[in-house]
């Protein structure tokens, strides 16, 4: 028995809803035949949210049920709710940083030296995973200041800290990635490494605070603890490489 659904949508000449094309695509997918109702003009949009008294478009009705715009269809076809509607907290934004790094690692590593997996693509990751860290709270500086206040010891002390922090962390990745001035790279590494994780560790496993990380940027709903440390370790740990490649035996 075919599935029938009802959509209106604005489609005007300056003016195409993303929104009316995704919920129509995502109707289509699960089997529907759309009843596609386009709303071309102002007036037009107007009127119809008067009848139904709805503030917004994309609407979706189903067997002359009003279902609602795209994120209350998602839900009622059982997706997953949309960002902003989601609660608790996810890995799934470092996940993805840390998959994209070290593919970039080893196609990079793979260009200088013909192998895919070498000791190039372990130090490539970890400062590649540095500078995406860094992009991502640098996109709002702002927002990431205030939630690294929330358990940074430093930063509590100094506020500038954590403004200073995502540069930091980025110079010394780019840094690392080109083999010079490690004199600065290295030192700078380490420090704001070793505090972070006296600061996290602190917050989390002494104080058994609950707080989010502001390791992928203020609006990161990663929960602050292992993977809080994986950053901080990771600075540590390519510090003290580094050193040993520069004055180890």
């Amino acid at each position: 028995m075919s599935k029938t659904a009802t959509l209106y949508r604005m489609v005007m000449e300056h003016h195409l809803c993303p929104y009316g094309l995704k919920s129509k695509d995502l109707l289509e997918r699960e089997g529907f035949t759309v009843e596609d109702h386009p709303l071309t003009t102002r007036a037009e949009t107007d009127a119809f949210k008067a009848k139904h008294d709805v503030d917004t478009t994309p609407q979706t009705f189903i067997d002359g049920k009003r279902i609602g715009g795209y994120d209350q269809l998602r839900v009622a076809l059982g997706k997953e709710k949309p960002k902003e509607e989601r609660t608790g907290t996810s890995y799934q934004p470092v996940i993805a940083l840390f998959t994209m790094t070290f593919l970039m690692a080893l196609a990079a590593a793979f260009v200088v030296t013909g192998s895919w997996f070498s000791i190039l693509t372990v130090e490539w990751f970890v400062a590649f995973s540095m500078c995406g860290l860094a992009y991502l709270k640098l996109r709002d500086i702002e927002s990431f200041s205030t939630m690294f206040l929330n358990y940074d010891l430093l930063a509590r002390r100094w506020v500038r800290y954590s403004y200073l922090y995502p540069f930091g962390e980025g110079l010394a990745g780019v840094l690392m990635i080109a083999g010079v001035a490690m004199w600065l790279a290295i030192p700078v590494a380490l420090f704001i490494g070793m505090i972070g994780a006296v600061s996290v560790f602190y917050a989390v496993y002494i104080q058994k605070r609950e707080l989010k990380c502001a390791c992928v940027g203020g609006d990161s709903n990663v929960p602050l603890g292992f993977i809080s440390l994986t950053e901080n370790i990771f600075m540590i740990g390519m510090a003290l490489w580094m050193s040993y490649k520069l004055f180890g035996a």
